[in-house]
């Protein structure tokens, strides 16, 4: 399955509102700063923390006139009732900002990945620039697409550069790809980035 067949947004409904969430990088960025990282952030909505669910809803609503509505209809309503509204959508929600890409057919998804090697800002700082940079979005796109999205584009980018000016995308067997082709070098360069930026850190970067 194309990762990108998968539903990137997610919608929570109570009563005649609906406000549709989407995991941009903006809000990535955002709400990983929240509590301080994200396996914290998890545990406060797992708690189902109202101010936690409240900063999701803000931050990953795609109409922010719309999401303010739902949370007004929230105000003086038993918990048990936003409960029964929210948390299910919110848990996909996180599923998208946590979960690795790469899936099978059946649907199954691996663990999220709550440790990353690099500082989830530092990740989603790189994915901004390769998105104004070897992309050529504008930041406003960049904020507003998924990590997902710009994993892809960017993987789309390399193999069209590769294509255009030669060279080969592939390891041998059991090998990392530990040298880049000119093309890719002087690419990265251009974009600003390590000119020896592999196709590991790509992985490392759609294992989100």
């Amino acid at each position: 399955m194309n990762p990108l067949a998968r539903s990137s947004e997610v919608t929570v409904r109570h009563g005649p509102h609906v406000v549709t969430l989407r995991p941009t990088l903006r809000a990535a960025m955002t709400l990983e700063r929240l509590h301080d990282g994200w396996p914290r952030f998890v545990v406060r909505l797992g708690q189902f923390s109202l101010e936690t669910v409240q900063a999701l809803i803000r931050a990953s609503a795609v109409s922010g006139f719309a999401a303010e509505a739902l949370l007004h209809s929230f105000e003086n309503r038993p918990l048990a009732e936003i409960k029964a509204a929210a948390a299910e959508p919110l848990a996909e929600l996180m599923a998208l900002f946590l979960s690795p890409l790469d899936g099978d057919d059946t649907g199954e998804k691996t663990s999220p990945a709550l440790t990353q090697p690099k500082p989830w800002s530092e990740t989603y700082a790189e994915l901004f620039r390769l998105g104004t940079g070897w992309l050529g979005w504008s930041p406003a796109e960049t904020w507003a697409a998924t990590p997902a999205e710009i994993a892809q584009a960017f993987e789309g980018k390399i193999a069209h550069l590769i294509a255009v000016n030669g060279g080969s995308d592939q390891s041998a067997p059991g090998q990392t790809n530990s040298k880049q082709t000119a093309a890719q070098r002087q690419a990265n360069t251009e974009a600003g980035l390590d000119p020896d930026f592999d196709r590991a850190g790509l992985a490392r970067l759609k294992a989100m």
